[in-house]
């Protein structure tokens, strides 16, 4: 039963820079909420995409 346990959990990656990134624009979305709860494969196509394109501005912007 213990091995069960062991397999389940996930480990903890170290964030990067485009994850926190990431993070932060499903938070001003207003997306966290079910995020946590069905993880990011529980976004939609356009959720997704949303967040995608701001990364990729924000991304531009920075570069200027």
């Amino acid at each position: 039963m213990a091995e069960k346990k062991l397999r389940k959990e996930k480990k903890k990656k170290e964030l990067t820079a485009d994850d926190l990134m990431k993070l932060e624009i499903a938070k001003e979305l207003g997306l966290m909420d079910k995020v946590e709860e069905l993880g990011w494969g529980g976004l939609t196509a356009k959720e997704t995409g949303r967040i995608g394109g701001l990364m990729t501005a924000k991304k531009k912007q920075r570069k200027k």
